[in-house]
């Protein structure tokens, strides 16, 4: 076989490939492990969006080439959410780009902005896609410090010139993964101002939105003044709506920026299968708040109850009201050895922090996408375990 490309020399194996093949060789093995790593949400879809699809599927037209920008009725629907949940108004036809999920919009946005000398942006916290798009991009990563005692929230204020002149990408999320931190307009708006200051690309990563506790409300990186001028954010059906494995988001905002996305777009994929966005029209459009409200009450309780079994496991959390996870701090020792103690002796995969960063090692992140019969049961394989060490 011919040697794979150089670039792939920099770019390590996806962590979450791995956890996965070491979880199920050992349920192979006949051991039974709890999976509280993947942030996929355990419950289904709204019973509608079900139906939307069923009912397109069995369209004869709807089985062809759905284009490269996806339907009218899928960008109008995105349109109309972001005016009615943010008060943002947005072109559906140039200011709207339909993804297959946000992990593919992320790496290709980065692929269709980032050389060999330039640089992202990227929080040394943060979901592994951010970095990863621009490795294999051939671009550089330059990490940016977020720290508890600033609820996580990025500083830019002593970057050095010559980054800022190399930089071409800055990525935020808020609620955030792994860390749960939140973000408010006045956030959003700074971000903005820098990113016009120096040219650069802002890039809001906002699935979990919608997964919200305590009466908190997200916003959005587009309510910010000017922001359509050099922002696109990412919003995604995964988390919102538990269609995780629907693979349907989008991309919204500049519009320069979303028709250079399609430009790279178009040469690799050729847009989703009709009916699934005909089923994320009916998520958008017909999915009562009400709805929202009670799967995040059934996430609140886990995350209180996982919070409250934290010290018994040697670990300190950070809770926060966004996001589908549990971040915290292992207080006596390090985060890899304790993820893999867990692992093979109490059999519970966690993800360790440091997948998500150089700023991730002292922690580990419990995902709330587990029936609560066995999140109950994994705290307590935990609890035991720990204080049999």
């Amino acid at each position: 076989m011919p040697s794979p490309a150089t670039r792939l020399t920099h770019l390590p194996p996806y962590a979450f490939a791995v956890i996965s093949q070491r979880v199920n060789d050992m349920l192979a093995a006949g051991q039974d492990v709890i999976r509280l790593d993947i942030g996929s949400p355990d419950m289904p879809p709204p019973d509608h969006v079900i139906e939307a699809l069923e009912e397109s599927a069995r369209h004869p037209g709807h089985h062809g080439y759905s284009g490269y920008k996806g339907t009218s009725s899928f960008r109008r629907a995105v349109a109309e959410y972001y005016q009615q949940r943010f008060g943002v108004s947005v072109n559906p036809d140039t200011e709207v780009l339909p993804l297959m999920g946000s992990k593919e919009g992320i790496v290709n946005l980065a692929l269709a902005y980032i050389d060999k000398g330039d640089l992202a942006l990227v929080p040394d916290i943060g979901y592994p896609a951010y970095s990863m798009g621009a490795l294999l991009a051939g671009g550089d990563v330059h990490w940016l410090p977020i720290k508890q005692e600033n609820d996580y929230l990025l500083d830019l204020s002593d970057l050095p010139d010559d980054v800022l002149r190399r930089a071409k990408l800055l990525w935020l999320n808020y609620p955030n993964n792994p860390t749960g931190a939140t973000a408010e307009i006045d956030f959003y708006a700074r971000m903005v101002e820098f990113c016009m200051r120096h040219d650069i690309l802002l890039v809001s990563d906002n699935p979990y939105v919608d997964v919200t506790y305590d009466g908190y409300v997200a916003g959005s990186a587009l309510q910010a003044a000017g922001a359509k001028n050099c922002t696109v954010e990412f919003m995604s059906c995964s988390k919102t709506y538990n269609m995780g494995g629907w693979r349907l988001g989008a991309a919204v905002g500049a519009a320069l920026a979303l028709k250079t996305l399609l430009h790279t777009k178009s040469n690799m994929d050729s847009g989703h299968f009709v009916p699934i966005y005909d089923a994320g029209v009916a998520a958008l459009t017909h999915t009562p708040r009400a709805w929202i409200d009670r799967r995040n009450a059934i996430y609140q309780a886990r995350r209180d109850r996982m919070v409250a079994a934290l010290p018994y496991m040697g670990l300190e959390g950070y809770k926060t009201s966004g996001s589908l996870y549990v971040w915290a701090r292992v207080l006596d020792g390090d985060s890899t050895k304790y993820v893999e103690d867990a692992l093979t002796q109490a059999r519970v995969s966690l993800a360790p922090g440091g997948m998500y960063g150089p700023g991730g090692d002292p922690y580990v992140r419990f995902s709330l996408g587990m029936t609560d019969e066995r999140i109950d049961e994994s705290l307590e394989r935990l609890k035991t375990w720990y204080a049999a060490r």
